[in-house]
């Protein structure tokens, strides 16, 4: 299979390639894009030999250029399109971070090239257009996100579903008060007692934002009311979700955390192969599997999730722009691990929502509320 990986050096995308030196038969890589890590896309580029590959900055493209002239470098969004546009591609893994994800994936739409999607933000900003396009171009829109993933392995008939149950670990803080979390350092928040990911992402899910965006992900991606999607804390991260049907039964798809099965499965849809995490589940190492309600007092950015969901329009989109951007300042140590919501709902009650938006109208309004978040940051 000929496949292209957008984001190659973020987390998601390194285990791609880990997936891919496993399956060196199976895969050839045409294409791939790092941002402007350009010590891991060096290594990248003489481990997978891809044709083109795209970072951030022109510079940058330049110095590559000159190490590997038999490589294209391309640079910015226009080259992430390009990638994704080269109909060489049967899938392409789109693992950028953030908003960058979502014109590559309209693009590689249009050319009828399916996709592995592992940014969520794609489906939050624009889910309505980009399904409805996928769906006139027959393109599958394949989930890489542990949660999605599972669900779309324990999917049989889809107007026999009653729920989907998505499973959350709590993060650092599910044991801790409310007091705990205002308080909280960069350092505490970033220690993820399951996962290893990217900074943003980390934080996210040390709010749940990060499972409220994935129950707006799971709306656009299978079609089920927001009624109908459920979030419960799993510690374990064990069970990765499950799907309730109407006769009560409940099927669910488990595993030790690890990123590496979901990824492969979205890469080789719909076939299964032995790969890199190939091994029996171990029912008695797991030992115990324990479920709570979220607690929404200490982790409210997930009851902005289910309204902005919920309300649809511009709204989701004007949401992950603020929580992105007050995330960023949380990083920098301009705000506390708390003001991220505080200054998201803020952003989101000001916000005069548009129904049935546009891709110019949704794109114009995240811009708008990057600014007013910014602005909210000079005045503190």
């Amino acid at each position: 299979m000929k496949i292209s990986i957008l984001g190659s050096t973020g987390s998601i995308g390194r285990q791609a390639v880990e997936v891919i030196q496993k399956m060196p038969d199976f895969f050839k890589v045409v294409s791939i894009s790092g941002g402007d890590n350009i010590e891991e896309l060096r290594k990248q580029i003489k481990l997978l030999n891809p044709q083109n590959v795209c970072v951030k900055s022109e510079q940058n493209a330049l110095i590559l250029q000159k190490e590997f002239p038999k490589t294209n470098v391309l640079s910015g969004d226009k080259g992430l399109i390009d990638i994704a546009s080269d109909k060489t591609n049967e899938r392409i893994l789109v693992s950028v971070s953030g908003k960058t994800g979502l014109k590559p994936t309209l693009a590689a739409i249009e050319n009828k090239i399916d996709i592995a999607l592992a940014n969520k933000e794609t489906l939050v900003m624009a889910g309505d257009i980009v399904m409805a396009r996928a769906k006139e171009n027959g393109v599958k829109i394949l989930p890489v996100d542990s949660e999605h993933g599972a669900i779309h392995q324990c999917l049989s008939k889809r107007t026999e579903v009653e729920k989907l149950i998505i499973t959350a670990s709590g993060g650092p803080f599910r044991n801790k008060t409310v007091d705990d979390i205002k308080n909280a350092t960069v350092e505490e928040t970033l220690h993820h007692p399951r996962w290893n990911m990217g900074k943003k992402i980390t934080i996210d899910s040390a709010t749940l934002m990060n499972k409220g965006l994935e129950v707006i992900e799971a709306h656009h991606l299978f079609n089920i009311p927001y009624e109908k999607i459920q979030v419960v804390v799993h510690p374990q991260s064990i069970v990765h979700s499950a799907v309730e049907y109407v006769d009560g039964s409940v099927i669910a798809q488990l595993g030790f955390p690890s990123m590496h099965i979901p990824i492969q499965y979205a890469l080789t849809y719909p076939d299964r192969h032995e790969g890199i995490e190939t091994k029996s589940f171990d029912f008695i190492k797991a030992q115990r599997l324990d479920f709570e309600a979220p607690d929404l007092e200490k982790f409210p950015c997930l009851k902005l999730a289910f309204e902005a969901g919920k309300q649809g329009g511009t709204l989701p989109a004007v949401m992950n722009a603020a929580n992105e951007e007050a995330v960023f300042m949380f990083l920098a140590g301009k705000i506390s691990l708390r003001e991220i919501y505080e200054i998201t709902k803020k952003i989101m009650n000001e916000h005069k929502n548009i129904q049935n938006p546009s891709l110019e109208q949704i794109l114009e309004q995240d811009i708008i509320t990057r600014e007013k978040t910014k602005s909210l940051f000079q005045k503190k």
